[in-house]
């Protein structure tokens, strides 16, 4: 009787999505169900259109500067007032995390909190 190898398994795990602190490491990995689950996650629960338009203005903001926009520009921009933004998501750095973007770093940590 012929013998047959063995079935090989990839013992090699996938790189992870996230950092040590939960930031995703590649914002460009980012979609809309990996941010359904993040604000799950952030205990935001099921993401409406004000929401959307948060996140989505401030992925925009982020890949088109590389930086934070301060809240004023986001509350502008999306007409959602600051108070309704803190009621939808709880903090600024919720928002950060559900819109998949990286660590950005303790001083901005700081003021997103």
């Amino acid at each position: 009787m012929p013998q047959t190898a063995a079935p090989t398994t990839n013992t090699a795990s996938p790189p992870p999505l996230f950092d040590g602190s939960g930031y995703l490491i590649d914002h460009l990995s980012w979609n809309e169900q990996l941010a359904r689950d993040l604000a799950q996650q952030e205990g935001v629960g099921e993401l409406s259109e004000q929401h959307w338009q948060v996140l989505r203005h401030i992925r925009e903001r982020y890949l088109s500067l590389g930086a934070l926009p301060n809240m004023r520009q986001v509350c502008r921009a999306t007409g959602i007032p600051r108070w309704k933004v803190h009621n939808l998501f709880g903090s600024c750095l919720s928002i950060w995390r559900i819109a998949g973007l990286p660590d950005p770093g303790e001083e901005a940590k700081a003021y997103l909190s």
